[in-house]
């Protein structure tokens, strides 16, 4: 679904986790290049935070956040905006008591997309996942980074383009070309973007991330964070299946409902089978049958306290 979203800065995000050695020099860079005018472009494998990434910079800049979601449906009209139905005006005029006169205007309603509005009104555009929309679609953002004007393609209007406002400014993101759904983005939009290609955090980063969003202890958090870092290098290889989602909701499940994290214990089992079995074995192929083994071996190893 094409998510097309304008909003306010706010301080939803954990600022804390963001002042760590992993994010905060990238922060301290992307927000350099930004500020000279310079689109920012986060790439990288699912669940290693481009989104979250994204949004935090971006609310650093201090200008409203617009968040547009790219999918193969989205349109230029989505982008731009589009005549929406009709408006009809009638007024009666019986001023004079023998003359009643009527008269009806009809106007069709224009309705502003949100990227028209973002680049108006000098937004910070967080594009996110936009290697999922058509080429054709992204070939509009040409023209606003380059020649800094928006075309109002088939629009209808009266102007042929629109000024970009001197704060517009852009930050990107993208899952590798590999992944499902994903267009070969055209080669004159990438030589205008600034690519930070992002890696898997560490374990203290990791570790901090989840803590953060669960409320879990850090003893608890270092081993389910440890625990997929393992089964990831055991069995996913360079393609890491298990992301820090899964140590989220790992985590989440476990400090919700009080189960302990050690290896011995049977809800604890069946929460490391349940939240890894899956992505595991689409990853592993013909190895499907060792994926159990090797899952609850792993998890055996955690020992209470340790």
């Amino acid at each position: 679904m094409t998510r097309l979203n304008s909003r306010q800065p706010s301080s939803r995000t954990p600022g804390d986790v963001f002042d760590l050695p992993h994010f905060k020099s990238m922060i301290q860079r992307t927000l350099r290049y930004v500020s000279a005018g310079y689109p920012v472009h986060y790439t990288g494998p699912a669940g290693i935070g481009k989104t979250t990434l994204a949004l935090h910079t971006a609310e650093k800049r201090g200008r409203p956040v617009t968040v547009i979601t790219g999918s193969r449906d989205l349109s230029r009209e989505d982008l731009i905006g589009a005549y929406s139905g009709y408006s009809r005006k009638k007024l009666h005029d019986n001023f004079v008591r023998t003359v009643h006169k009527i008269e009806e205007n009809v106007s069709e309603n224009w309705v502003e997309g949100h990227l028209y509005k973002a680049v108006k009104e000098g937004h910070t555009l967080v594009y996110d996942e936009f290697t999922r929309s058509s080429p054709y679609t992204n070939n509009l953002f040409l023209s606003i980074l380059e020649e800094k004007v928006m075309p109002l393609y088939g629009a209808k209007r009266n102007e042929s383009h629109i000024r970009v406002h001197p704060e517009f400014r852009m930050l990107l993101t993208s899952n590798p070309s590999e992944y499902a759904g994903v267009y070969e983005t055209q080669d004159a939009l990438f030589d205008r973007l600034i690519t930070i290609p992002l890696e898997r955090m560490d374990v203290e980063t990791e570790t901090a991330v989840v803590m953060k969003r669960t409320g879990m202890k850090k003893e608890g958090a270092v081993k389910i964070v440890s625990l997929i870092k393992r089964v990831n290098e055991q069995l996913g290889g360079s393609g890491s299946p298990l992301s820090i989602r899964t140590s989220i909701m790992m985590a989440d499940i476990a400090y919700q409902h009080a189960i302990p994290i050690e290896g011995s214990h049977p809800a604890f089992q069946h929460l490391c089978l349940d939240f890894m079995m899956f992505p595991l074995q689409l990853q592993a192929g013909e190895q499907t049958n060792n994926v159990e083994a090797l899952i609850l071996n792993e998890c055996r190893n955690i020992k209470e306290g340790s």
